[in-house]
């Protein structure tokens, strides 16, 4: 059966000598596998150049009941992404936001609204100029919400542990290693504060926003279930 949607492109892979896969984040589907044919032609129907991490994309695609791969029949680009494609450290972004975004989500219906943000942080990525370094931080922290795992970082007072198993401030350290101590808790109080609107103003270290990053990933690990350890990530490490 014929649909068209919406989708953001995650990632190519190969697959034959005819075609390649490609994971896309569509609105009405969630996480799809597509078949992705390999002509290169001016004839071609598919344009493969189409593909790159994070464009956004028009889509009629099939899908039939059972398929762990679907077809698609036509593809367009909603709108040109050239800083996306040019600027090393936006290019950088790129690759590491679309690899975490193929591990963490699924095939679904109902995605709407993590859509809508993933969209909205893509359009805000290609626009935007200050405070880049900062991005993915806002990113992972902001998708928190439409992944249902946002943490509880309102109770403090006595509680000065943020166990990330519980997603929550606790009084006493834990038995179990995935907890923050009272310096590092700190951070999440700057996680919550940062915006893309505002992140520019934030001037962390190198060191912090690695250790910030660190901290994300193991929550996100310890709550999406199969999140495995991620290859782009050294890339990021390197952003001044």
């Amino acid at each position: 059966m014929l649909h068209k949607t919406e989708g953001i492109v995650l990632g190519t892979s190969p697959y034959n000598d005819i075609y390649g896969i490609v994971q896309v984040f569509t609105r009405d589907f969630g996480r799809v596998s597509y078949l992705l044919p390999r002509s290169h032609g001016k004839k071609a129907k598919i344009k493969t150049s189409l593909f790159f991490p994070l464009s956004i994309l028009n889509l009629e695609v099939e899908h039939l009941p059972l398929r762990d791969l679907h077809r698609l029949k036509e593809a367009e680009r909603q709108f040109p992404l050239q800083d996306l494609c040019t600027n090393m450290t936006k290019v950088s972004l790129a690759f590491f936001l679309s690899e975490f975004l193929s591990r963490v989500l699924r095939e679904s219906d109902n995605n709407g609204p993590t859509f809508d943000f993933v969209k909205n942080s893509v359009e805000t990525l290609e626009a935007t100029e200050r405070g880049l370094a900062n991005f993915h931080l806002a990113f992972l922290f902001g998708l928190t919400r439409f992944m249902g795992i946002y943490p509880n970082v309102e109770w403090r007072g006595r509680h000065r542990f943020f166990d990330l198993m519980q997603g929550e401030f606790v009084q006493n350290m834990p038995m179990h290693t995935h907890c923050l101590n009272s310096r590092e808790s700190d951070f999440l109080v700057l996680l919550q504060r940062m915006n893309y609107g505002n992140m520019h103003l934030f001037g962390l270290s190198r060191s912090n926003r690695n250790t910030i990053l660190d901290y994300l990933l193991e929550y996100y690990r310890l709550h999406v279930y199969d999140f495995p350890p991620l290859k782009s990530i050294d890339i990021l490490r390197a952003l001044a």
